[in-house]
């Protein structure tokens, strides 16, 4: 599965993390655990095992967000949607080992009526929000292989 390429609001951005894939894979998809290396994460909670179909919730910014995942490729991809107040969000994680550490590529895409209505908001919105989440990932991965 893929972003929706024909959405108004696209963003992509990646990082280079230096820890291992397992530490930065199970930072990232510990869903539970988010509130407590992101900041903008106020809850989240999971329906059942990381699999695909599995339904989780969370809120940032004061949206609750109910979201599902679609794919998943352990250690490598990760790729969720979820609607929240109109917005339709299709998000996908990469993580793609290299000599220098780990890439965490990133991409989402909005769409829907909210979206369409604030498009410069909404991808200032989307932009810094992803950024604070690679750059929070890395801190925390970083961070606990240094333990």
């Amino acid at each position: 599965m893929d972003i929706d390429r024909n959405a108004p609001v696209i963003t992509r951005d990646e990082i280079l993390i230096t820890a291992p894939l397992g530490t930065i894979w199970n930072v990232q998809t510990n869903i539970p655990s988010w509130p407590t290396w992101q900041p903008e994460v106020d809850a989240a909670s999971i329906d059942g095992p990381l699999a695909v179909g599995t339904v989780f919730h969370w809120q940032t910014s004061g949206l609750h967000i109910t979201s599902t995942i679609q794919e998943i490729e352990p250690q490598r991809r990760i790729v969720w949607t979820g609607p929240a107040q109109g917005i339709e969000a299709v998000h996908v994680w990469t993580l793609t080992p290299d000599e220098n550490g780990v890439r965490v590529h990133t991409e989402e895409s909005w769409n829907g009526e909210p979206v369409r209505s604030q498009l410069a908001t909404m991808q200032r919105v989307l932009d810094q929000s992803l950024k604070a989440w690679l750059e929070n990932l890395k801190r925390t991965a970083e961070a606990s292989t240094q333990r």
